[in-house]
C-alpha cells in the first residue's frame, strides 16, 4: 500500500529555451512550498516498462528523464530490479504516476521509492508535447519545481547539462570488489555498471570491478584474461585521461566495450565522438549487424556517438537504422571491440546477449 502523504503542489517544468509545462510536485518536492528546484538535462525514454532498472541506470547521470509511456509506475518496485544502489538521475517527468501499484513483486510505490532517494520529479505533465518538442529542439537544460517560472527560467539557463562535462567520478565505485562466476578472469572498468551488466559477465567470467581512474599498469599487473569497459553518463570528450588508459591496454589483452566503453575505446582509438540532438533512450531502437544484416530490437541510453570515418583501424560492425549511428566497432589488428547499445538489456530485448559469448570467445582466443 502507499504511505500516507499530504497533497501534491502545483509545479512547472521550464526548458532552457523558455518553454514551459504546468503539473504537480512528486517525489521529493510532493507538497513542497514555492522556491523547490530540480535541474539536469531533459531526455526522454521511450520504453514502456522498465521504469526503476531506467531511473537507477548510472548512465542518467546529470539528466531528467521524461517517459514518453503515459503511465508509470503501475507494477511499483522491487530492490531486485536495481541497477545501482540507488537513482542517479536529477528527476522524472511523467503524464501519469501510477499511486496504487498492482504486482506480486512490488515491495512499494514508485513514488515512495522517489522519496526514499531523495528524487524529485512531476507528473499531470503532457509528455506528448514535451517529446515532440525536444525532438524538434534537441536535449537541453531544464528546471522544475514550485518556484516561480522567472526562477525556473534563470536556473535552467544556468544549468550546464551535459556537454563537456565528466560525471562518472559521480558513479564510479569507490574501491575495488569482486563479483564470482565463470572460469574466466575479467577486470571490469566502472564508469557507471550496471548490475544486469554484472551478471551477465558473472555468467562467463569472475569480475574485478574496479574504479574508473585504475591505471593501465594496474591492470595489467592483475593479469586478466579480459577487460570490459563499462557504460557511464557525461560526454566522452571530456575524458582523455580514460581513454590514454584504456590505450594502454590495446594490444595487450582483449577489450569489449558498451555504451560509454565503447565511445572511450574509439577515442583510444583516434576517433572522434559528437553529441547527438536527443540521444537514443529506450528498448526498442533497430540495429542491423552488418556482417549477418540481422535486424536486432536493442536497449539504449545514450547522448553521444561515434563520429563516423574517424576510426581507420577499425570496422563498422552495428549501425542503427532509424538515424544511421555507428552502433558498434571491431578492430581489425587487436583483440578489441566494443556496441553503443546496451545487449545486457535490463530493460529491454536480449536479442544482442551473444555478444557476451563473443567476448569470451575473443578471450580464450587469446589465451
Amino acid at each position: 500500500m502507499p504511505e500516507k502523504r499530504g497533497p501534491r503542489s502545483a509545479a512547472l517544468l521550464v526548458l532552457a529555451d523558455g518553454t514551459t509545462f504546468e503539473g504537480e510536485g512528486i517525489g521529493q518536492i510532493r507538497g513542497s512550498s514555492g522556491g523547490a528546484i530540480a535541474t539536469g538535462e531533459l531526455v526522454f525514454n521511450t520504453s514502456m516498462s522498465g521504469y526503476q532498472e531506467i531511473l537507477t541506470d548510472p548512465s542518467y547521470a546529470g539528466q531528467v528523464i521524461s517517459f514518453t509511456y503515459p503511465h508509470i509506475g503501475s507494477y511499483g518496485v522491487t530492490a531486485l530490479d536495481d541497477q545501482a544502489i540507488r537513482p542517479h538521475c536529477r528527476g522524472l517527468i511523467v503524464r501519469d504516476l501510477v499511486s496504487r501499484p498492482s504486482n506480486y513483486r512490488s515491495e512499494s510505490d514508485l513514488e515512495s521509492y522517489l522519496i526514499r532517494h531523495g528524487v524529485s520529479g512531476m507528473t499531470g505533465v503532457d509528455t506528448r508535447r514535451l517529446t515532440r518538442h525536444v525532438r524538434s529542439a534537441g536535449a537541453m537544460p531544464c528546471a522544475f519545481g514550485t518556484a516561480d517560472r522567472r526562477e525556473l527560467l534563470a536556473a535552467a539557463k544556468g544549468e550546464p547539462g551535459t556537454a563537456g562535462m565528466d560525471l562518472v567520478g559521480e558513479v564510479t565505485t569507490a574501491k575495488p570488489y569482486r563479483r564470482t562466476g565463470g572460469p574466466r578472469r575479467v577486470v571490469a572498468l566502472d564508469y557507471g555498471i550496471k548490475a544486469s551488466i554484472l551478471e551477465r559477465l558473472a555468467e562467463i567470467a569472475s569480475v574485478e570491478v574496479v574504479p574508473a581512474s585504475t591505471s593501465a599498469a594496474a591492470i595489467l599487473e592483475m593479469a586478466p584474461d579480459g577487460v570490459f569497459l563499462s557504460n557511464g553518463p557525461g560526454d566522452p570528450a571530456a575524458l582523455p585521461h580514460l581513454s590514454r588508459e584504456i590505450k594502454g591496454l590495446l594490444g595487450e589483452v582483449p577489450i569489449f566495450g558498451i555504451c560509454l566503453g565503447h565511445q572511450l575505446l574509439a577515442s583510444a582509438l583516434g576517433g572522434a565522438t559528437f553529441k547527438l540532438p536527443f540521444g537514443h533512450h529506450g528498448a526498442n531502437q533497430p540495429v542491423r549487424r552488418v556482417a549477418t544484416g540481422i535486424v536486432e530490437i536493442t536497449a539504449e541510453n545514450h547522448g553521444y556517438a561515434v563520429s563516423p570515418g574517424s576510426v581507420a583501424s577499425a570496422d563498422v560492425t552495428h549501425v542503427n537504422l532509424n538515424d544511421g549511428v555507428i552502433e558498434g566497432i571491431s578492430c581489425r589488428d587487436l583483440p578489441a571491440f566494443s556496441v553503443q547499445y546496451h545487449p545486457e538489456a535490463g530493460p529491454g530485448p536480449h536479442d544482442a546477449r551473444y555478444l557476451f559469448g563473443l567476448f569470451a570467445e575473443l578471450m580464450d582466443a587469446s589465451k
